[in-house]
């Protein structure tokens, strides 16, 4: 059962769209209990660092969230803002991160022509896997996401790192700790290749 965090940021009916037509048990968990039968989870974000940790400390999951991914080590995939909170901090706010990651969100560097490569980064964008990971199975080399962000995660450890994309500079786009996953693009809105990347972590 694939459990998509619902604290009230993220496309989450479109990622709970895609499972359905996988035919892959999936639901929309709003509340600590909803959690408990789950075997992966999906934390979506959109909006602001503050903003969303916010909105999940006041959703009343955070505590079996932490118990259920950092003690009984359940797959865990974190999107665009949801993989950002999983930092410790953000250049774009003063909140707290989950710290789940050693790392920090740090802003992208403007580009010496802003009309060429305006902030934020909005569109289609090549993903370059750093190993054969199995989230990456069955997709292209380099295939393309899409991506809306003006930050980017930075972790301490660059074994965390398992891809990475540009945009005015080099920054990761995908970590991974353990149990523990982020992208900065949205797998949601990548048609054929985001269908193919949800589905492997599905199988994880």
């Amino acid at each position: 059962m694939i459990a998509i965090i619902d604290y009230g940021l993220g496309n989450v009916q479109a990622f709970a769209n895609i499972y359905k037509n996988l035919d892959i048990p999936v639901s929309l968990a709003k509340n600590a209990t909803e959690l408990l039968d789950a075997t992966h989870f999906i934390l979506p974000g959109v909006g602001a660092f503050d903003w969303a940790m916010d909105r999940l400390n006041e959703s009343g999951m955070r505590s079996t969230l932490d118990r259920l991914v950092i003690k009984e080590k359940k797959p865990v995939l974190g999107v665009c803002v949801g993989m950002q909170i999983m930092a410790e901090k953000s250049e774009e706010g003063s909140a707290s991160g989950l710290g789940w990651f050693d790392a920090k969100v740090i802003r992208l560097g403007e580009s010496t022509d802003p009309e060429e490569l305006p902030l934020p980064h909005m569109g289609w964008n090549e993903v370059h896997p750093e190993n054969d990971h199995g989230l990456f199975e069955q997709l292209e080399r380099d295939s393309r996401f899409y991506f809306l962000h003006s930050y980017y995660f930075s972790p301490s450890f660059s074994d965390d790192i398992f891809a990475m994309s540009d945009y005015a500079q080099s920054f990761p786009s995908a970590v991974n700790r353990g149990n523990i996953f982020g992208v900065q693009f949205h797998p949601e809105k990548s048609h054929g290749a985001g269908i193919q990347f949800l589905k492997n972590f599905a199988s994880l």
